[in-house]
């Protein structure tokens, strides 16, 4: 372990929500050289001594950030970091299931995007037209289990998908909250906190555990956590990276440390 790690990194947060950090926007601004600069390992390293609970990345078919090197030298890297979370996402039906056979990571988060998109924007689901892909999940997830890779499905705020993402044999859910995010400070921002709110405590009733993730930062994480009870794990990428440009990674990933600690202390 890294002799200047914050203490609060060695403490851990196991008692709170934990913040995984999504590190692929440091990899797509390195792809765009060929100098291997910003270090992706780098970044997570910084991020972990910093406080961060966990490091997520989501590999997709086009390499358009994340490669497959990144995914097992991160690996690597987490191996001395055994108290953090290393969480790997993706289309389970396209190239995340080699991943993870390959290097087993604490969790797997299943989204249901499609090759080409261009970024997540919903949930498997398990109740409607994706019905049938509920069925070819079951078998995926029970093959992690067997790998002993917790299974997170990446769904949207319906109470009533919940108990079907249990039966499948799922863990957790990882809410899609853009919904929220894109109503923060606006009218609608009240009616969006009740949607998750209402989704998270089904899910929990399900027996399932919640994170969340997409479009959280540091102005409505707070209240997200503040609303929705019980949130396990918040995943950020995009924005955290987007405020290291001007604060750093370190003060950055200390910030938003800040703001679950705030949104929890009003939760209780």
């Amino acid at each position: 372990m890294n002799p200047l790690v914050a203490p609060e990194a060695r403490a851990g947060h196991a008692a709170g929500t934990a913040l995984s950090v999504n590190v692929n926007k440091v990899a797509l601004l390195r792809n765009t050289r060929h100098l291997g600069i910003p270090s992706v390992v780098r970044a997570a390293t910084l991020c972990l001594e910093a406080g961060a609970d966990g490091i997520t990345v989501h590999p997709r078919p086009d390499e358009r950030h994340i490669r497959a090197h990144d995914v097992h030298e991160l690996a690597a890297l987490l191996k001395d970091w055994p108290e953090a979370e290393y969480n790997i996402e993706g289309n389970p039906f396209h190239n995340l299931m080699g991943f993870i056979r390959a290097v087993r990571p604490q969790q797997a988060t299943f989204v249901p995007d499609s090759e080409g998109q261009f970024t997540s924007d919903h949930g498997w689901d398990l109740l409607g037209a994706g019905r049938a892909d509920a069925e070819r999940l079951r078998p995926l997830i029970a093959e992690c289990y067997a790998l002993g890779v917790r299974v997170s499905l990446f769904m949207d705020p319906l109470p009533d998908a919940m108990a079907a993402a249990r039966a499948l044999g799922a863990d957790r859910v990882e809410l899609y909250t853009e919904p929220y995010a894109a109503a923060h400070g606006k009218p609608e921002q009240a009616a969006q906190l009740e949607r998750f709110a209402a989704a998270a405590r089904a899910a929990q009733a399900a027996g399932l555990g919640v994170n969340a993730g997409h479009d959280l930062n540091r102005d409505n994480l707070a209240d997200f956590l503040r609303a929705v009870p019980g949130v396990l794990e918040v995943s950020i990428g995009h924005a955290l990276v987007a405020d290291a440009l001007e604060l750093g990674l370190p003060a950055t990933v200390r910030d938003y440390r800040r703001c679950i600690r705030e949104g929890q202390a009003a939760a209780r």
